[in-house]
């Protein structure tokens, strides 16, 4: 079994910082990229930043320049750094995993349960 648990959520005002963290547990051979998504009421689930296991990043336009996602390969571990928040940046956050469970296995898609951020004053 493989867990992918959050943390750093909560409430925060308009133009402050948040951190959110993700550690991947369990039976996990690879770990080949993680990242975040988010999905606000009433709308689909986004991507926000997701990071390869060779440091690859890529992001959303709207959080290019405020977010910043890392990840600590030893720990299993990804971080997304957000700063400048806005209101519009209200939403469940996902972490994601693309990984292997052994060597044979496929490669797969796990997610976390989701933690809340809300932007507001």
């Amino acid at each position: 079994q493989v867990q992918l648990v959050e943390s750093g959520g909560g409430l925060v005002q308009p133009g402050g910082p948040l951190r959110l963290s993700c550690a991947a547990s369990g039976s996990i051979f690879s770990i080949f990229a993680m990242g975040w998504y988010r999905q606000a009421t009433g709308k689909q689930r986004e991507l926000v930043a997701t990071i390869t296991s060779g440091g690859n990043t890529d992001y959303a336009d709207s959080v290019k320049g405020r977010f910043t996602i890392s990840r600590d390969s030893a720990k299993n571990t990804v971080y997304l750094q957000m700063n400048s928040l806005k209101p519009e940046d209200t939403a469940v956050y996902f972490c994601n995993a693309l990984l292997k469970i052994s060597a044979r296995g496929p490669t797969r898609d796990y997610w976390g349960q989701g933690t809340q951020v809300t932007v507001s004053s």
